[in-house]
């Protein structure tokens, strides 16, 4: 099958040209897999992700090609593409959200206290690392719910 990823929109590119090719863009016009030159391992795709795209339909062993899910397929592609140029500064946060930074504010804190001879009790060292790890994982929850409210909302 196809081990480079960026393969794949040229085979599914190529399989789309073959339909148009041989006309079988709507049930009446539906051919088999055969009579379409398709490669051996389109059946089984389309029992996998190629078959969920909805893209090429299955109708009594023949198949045809949906234009209209084709293009809707190809305005989600391009918009998710888009968007990920433009919302570049989301990846440097997740970067961020992912590393301990709660952890690492709370040290810089700490020998900023320490470096200016401020004195403290004990206990406030902790506090203040508890306080700061606690308002990062608030942070991080938020961000993931509004991420996934927002993705949920895209599909």
């Amino acid at each position: 099958m196809v081990r480079n990823k960026g393969e794949i929109p040229r085979k599914f590119m190529e399989l789309v040209e073959k339909f148009r090719e041989k006309g079988a863009l709507s049930p009446e016009k539906a051919l088999t897999a055969q009579e379409l030159g398709l490669p051996p391992w389109f059946e089984q795709a389309m029992h996998r992700r190629l078959g969920q795209l909805g893209v090429f339909v299955e109708v009594n062993g023949k198949y045809y090609l949906d234009e209209d899910k084709l293009r809707k397929l190809q305005e989600r592609y391009f918009k998710a593409r888009y968007r990920g140029r433009t919302h570049s500064w989301s990846r440097y946060l997740e970067v961020l959200l992912m590393l301990p930074i709660g952890l690492i504010v709370s040290l810089a804190i700490f020998y900023l206290l320490v470096f200016s001879g401020v004195r403290f009790f004990p206990g406030e060292f902790l506090i203040i690392l508890t306080i700061v790890m606690v308002a990062v994982a608030v942070i991080r929850i938020l961000y993931w719910r509004s991420k996934r409210r927002y993705w949920r909302g895209q599909l």
